[in-house]
């Protein structure tokens, strides 16, 4: 069996730094696990890792598709495997790092992902739904359906709200229950970072104020001026669409910076639900030591566990 370590966490717990730590220890290579740092350009708003952080450390899956592309976790699965394979071919250790649960799961646990019905005039029914009712009615509906599904996503996230409810109309089962998962593919090390809630919520507080004073606001624009929106899936990342918001007029300054920390606060909490049912995960806390006697400790333990299979 193929080894993988994998680190992850909520987001703002530290998981960039103390990842290139634990990859020189392992002499590793990290795979990015986030859903928007495969995007191009969106560098402030993902925290994605800069590049001399990249030249201490070999990262993948970084800046590999354009704005407009429409990723999906199946590609995500696809590309992350071969790269597993190709990191342990080269007698070294793929380190799995983020917080995106359902791109860490379909790797971790092998998804093999059904063909599912799609139909267009249901989609658009949905979706014409939501424009009217709001989404939040749609969400309900999930969530009374399929509440393992709903729990793991934004109920902001109109795409996949529909797509679940679309594939239930058509096939009268959850979208939940649509992946067929093979949890022993890999000797599998995985190691989670939390904080207590006040210590984390004020470091997403204070990552918020860092991203707008980096220019967040600008790099938006940018995308904003090339014509991308909220049509774009990426654009609606946590920060980008209340970016957009703002430059449209929908908020101001300050309902701008509110929302994006609320909802980052929000997105925190989700990520801890969905990666604390993995019993697999040892968690850290990541208060209790310091960035080097943590990544010492971690390493330890994913190097005895990696030894033993």
């Amino acid at each position: 069996m193929l080894k993988l370590a994998a680190l992850v966490g909520p987001t703002a717990v530290g998981k960039t730094g103390l990842a290139i730590q634990i990859a020189k220890r392992l002499n590793g290579e990290i795979i990015s696990c986030d859903s928007m740092q495969v995007y191009r350009g969106m560098d402030i708003g993902t925290a994605k890792a800069n590049w001399q952080e990249r030249s201490a450390v070999p990262h993948h899956l970084l800046d590999i598709t354009e704005v407009d592309h429409d990723f999906t976790v199946a590609e995500y699965q696809s590309q992350a495997q071969e790269l597993i394979a190709v990191i342990n071919q080269r007698g070294k250790i793929p380190l799995l790092v983020g917080g995106t649960g359902l791109y860490y799961q379909s790797v971790v646990d092998n998804y093999s992902f059904f063909p599912m019905d799609t139909r267009a005039e249901v989609r658009q029914r949905l979706q014409q739904e939501a424009s009217q009712k709001g989404l939040t009615d749609l969400y309900l509906r999930l969530e009374k359906i399929d509440r393992d599904y709903a729990q793991r996503i934004s109920p902001q996230d109109e795409k996949r709200i529909v797509r679940a409810l679309e594939v239930y109309e058509l096939t009268g089962k959850p979208f939940s229950q649509q992946q067929k998962r093979q949890p022993d593919t890999y000797n599998l090390a995985a190691v989670g970072l939390y904080l207590t809630r006040e210590t984390l919520y004020q470091r997403i507080n204070d990552r918020v104020d860092t991203m707008l004073k980096a220019g967040l606001i600008e790099e938006v624009e940018g995308f904003h001026r090339r014509g991308y929106g909220l049509h774009n899936n990426a654009m609606q990342a946590l920060g980008y669409k209340q970016v957009l918001y703002y430059l449209e007029g929908l908020f101001t300054y300050s309902e701008m910076v509110n929302a994006i920390k609320k909802e980052t606060r929000n997105y925190a909490k989700r990520q801890y639900t969905w990666f604390k049912r993995d019993q697999r995960i040892v968690w850290f806390d990541v208060a209790q030591y310091s960035e080097q006697d943590l990544a010492e400790k971690i390493s330890s333990h994913m190097e005895g566990l990696l030894s033993q299979m």
